[in-house]
């Protein structure tokens, strides 16, 4: 197999923590990148210096759990999958080499670099023709030793199709997948966490979506230790839109981040954010930071982000973190918000006062909750089965708590 020699897109002088600039009095000190897009990429994991998680972009991440996926050796070698596609999809193993590997984007940290670098092949999922496809792709019993991996996901010019990636059983998973979307393609990917319980998964998923192209993009993060899964959606060309939507729900001693980047780079532009998660059980995690970048070149934008969170339990965090910088003062609209709290007091005594028991009536506010993102996705048997994953989470775990005054 050829190598590809490692890039790097933007440098830092020797001894200089990536992501500080200069003063504007000269000198290099510690003042953080503020533009997201700025942010340090390479291939090259030796490119970025250690990681102590004192990092913007690893702060909220327990680090140490993570370490066998950041620091250590990975095996990059092809895994077993199960695929089932339709007409207008293929699934095949190809050289890193291909030219059309690192058409989405590069690793902005040092794990994602790692699993680059240590990728012999890459999984490539190539969409066309006139009528809609669907390809599911089974990952499951990937061991537990520390493992990396790349997928890229091409949807040709005006095809419509829908890619599911379901993870499932025993991993150490460190992986990047590549997004491309031609112009006037639609495009929805799906990608589902249902891991065994020890599982950790961090993914890097990187999407550029041409002209008039439309990406929808789902996270749905149910099992594992530690997932971590952070999508970027560069809107590259004019009148391209992006959905993306994320459901969690976090446990006892789950963490369950993702870290949102949006780049408006194209005139006319459109996009939408919206994650909901639960949290129920001590220790129980989640973290949600989204960046919204609209350049100077995107006149016309309409972008809106928001997260919400429902805790039900005590000894739970949510963290919450929306970012929003424009560029030009040209754009449709643009806005965020965030929230965490308990139970609403008027869904539950509307839902009593017709009969509902209180039991009953928590459990159908938090299915409502979680499933208006669930029911974005347009296909009904998945939905459903999302719907009862998470009927089984909500009952698996302990009493919620009462609503407050």
């Amino acid at each position: 197999m050829s190598a590809v020699a490692p890039t790097t897109t933007s440098t830092t002088p020797e001894g200089v923590q990536h992501g500080a600039k200069a003063h504007s009095d000269g000198g290099w000190g510690v003042v953080p990148v503020q533009t997201r897009s700025e942010r340090f990429r390479s291939t090259d994991p030796a490119a970025f210096p250690a990681v102590t998680g004192r990092e913007v972009d690893w702060k909220l991440s327990p680090v140490e759990r993570l370490r066998p996926l950041i620091d250590g050796p990975l095996d990059g070698s092809p895994y077993a999958y199960l695929a089932r596609e339709t007409a207008g999809a293929t699934v095949d193993w190809v050289d890193r080499s291909d030219s059309r590997v690192g058409r989405a984007g590069q690793p902005e940290d040092k794990a994602s670099a790692s699993a680059w670098a240590a990728t012999e092949k890459v999984l490539l999922v190539t969409l066309s023709g006139d009528e809609p496809s669907t390809v599911t792709i089974g990952r499951s019993g990937l061991d537990t030793a520390p493992r990396a991996g790349h997928t890229l996901i091409h949807a040709t010019a005006n095809s419509t199709s829908l890619v599911v990636l379901r993870n499932t059983g025993a991993a150490q998973l460190v992986e990047n997948v590549e997004i491309v979307v031609d112009d006037g393609a639609h495009l929805t990917v799906v990608t589902l966490q249902e891991w065994d319980d020890e599982a950790i998964h961090l993914a890097s998923h990187f999407a550029t979506i041409g002209r008039d192209a439309q990406l929808k993009h789902f996270v749905v993060s149910l099992g594992g230790s530690v997932v971590r899964v952070n999508p970027s959606a560069h809107l590259a060309g004019q009148g391209s839109d992006a959905e993306l939507y994320g459901v969690y729900f976090a446990d006892a001693g789950q963490h369950l981040e993702q870290q949102v980047f949006v780049h408006h780079d194209a005139p006319n532009s459109r996009s939408r954010v919206n994650y909901k998660g639960a949290l129920q059980g001590e220790g129980a995690r989640t973290v949600w930071i989204g960046d919204v970048l609209i350049a100077r070149t995107a006149p016309g934008t309409d972008s809106y982000e928001q997260n919400r969170n429902l805790v039900l339990s005590e000894g739970t965090r949510a963290d919450s973190i929306p970012n929003l910088e424009i560029e030009t003062g040209d754009i449709a609209g643009a806005g965020h918000a965030s929230a965490t709290g308990r139970f609403d007091d008027e869904h539950l005594f509307y839902l009593q006062s017709r009969g509902i028991d209180e039991a009953e009536a928590r459990r159908l506010v938090v299915l409502g909750f979680l499933s208006e993102v669930v029911q974005k996705i347009g296909e009904p048997e998945l939905q459903q089965r999302l719907i009862d994953a998470l009927e089984v989470e909500l009952t698996s775990g302990p009493s919620v708590v009462e609503p407050t005054a």
